[in-house]
C-alpha cells in the first residue's frame, strides 16, 4: 500500500480501504485459482496494481466514461482502475471462466458497483466503449484490429476514444504502422521503481 500512498496521496478513505483490501483478497483467491504467478504475489502492488494505474497517470477518465478491459485475467488493469475512477463503468472480459470468477468475487467483496464482467472472447464482444484497455500480450496491430469495432465514435475525454494498453520492451517496430496516431509513454516517467524501467503505456486513437 505504501506505493499507492506514494503516487496517489489524494485518494479518498474508501479508495484507500479498497486498495488495502486487494492483498488479502488476491492471496486468498490465488491459492484457489492461479491468476498471478505464485512467486509474484508478494509484488502485487508494484507489478499489478501500480502497473495498472499507469493508465490513470496517462488519462483521468471523466465520469460516465465506458471502458472495456480485454484479457483481464484476474482483473488487471480493470479492478485497480475501477477503484480509482468510481464514476466510470468498467466491463472486464476474459475467455477463461475461472479468471472471470475471480474478477466477480474480488469486485463484489470490494463493493465495486461500477464493474461488470463477461466470460467471452474479445472477438465476440460487439458493444461500444469509449476506451479499451489491456495488459497486452499480442502485437499492437493485432490488438487494434481486434478492438476497433468496439470503439464508440463520440469522444468525451481529454484524449479521443481509443485503445490504451500496457506493454514492455522495444516497441518501435510494433508502433510503426500506426505511428501518426499512437502515443508511447514510458512508465518510468511516472514511477521510479526499477520494475517500470522497460514498461510503457501505449495509446492509439481510434
Amino acid at each position: 500500500m505504501e506505493l499507492i500512498d506514494k503516487y496517489f496521496p489524494k485518494i479518498s478513505t474508501e479508495q484507500r480501504e479498497r486498495f488495502a483490501a486487494l492483498d488479502a483478497l488476491y492471496r486468498d483467491w490465488n491459492s484457489k485459482i492461479n491468476v498471478i504467478s505464485r512467486k509474484d504475489i508478494d509484488n502485487l502492488y508494484e507489478h499489478h496494481v501500480l502497473h495498472s494505474l499507469g493508465i490513470a497517470e496517462l488519462l483521468s477518465f471523466k465520469p460516465g466514461t465506458r471502458v472495456m478491459d480485454i484479457g483481464t485475467g484476474g482483473g488487471f488493469p480493470g479492478i485497480p482502475l475501477a477503484i480509482m475512477f468510481p464514476e466510470v463503468r468498467f466491463h472486464l472480459v476474459d475467455s477463461i471462466g475461472k479468471k472471470i470468477r475471480v474478477c466477480n468475487e474480488v469486485s463484489t467483496a470490494l463493493g465495486l458497483t461500477n464493474v461488470t464482467t463477461e466470460w467471452t472472447r474479445a472477438e465476440n464482444q460487439k458493444e461500444k466503449f469509449d476506451f479499451v484497455v489491456s495488459r497486452a500480450v499480442m502485437p499492437l496491430t493485432d490488438l487494434v484490429k481486434l478492438v476497433r469495432k468496439n470503439i464508440a465514435q463520440k469522444s468525451h475525454n481529454a484524449m479521443p476514444n481509443g485503445l490504451i494498453c500496457l506493454k514492455g520492451g522495444e516497441l518501435e517496430h510494433e508502433v510503426l504502422p500506426m505511428k501518426s496516431h499512437t502515443l508511447v509513454t514510458k512508465l518510468s516517467s511516472y514511477f521510479e521503481e526499477e520494475f517500470f524501467a522497460t514498461k510503457k503505456v501505449v495509446y492509439v486513437s481510434l
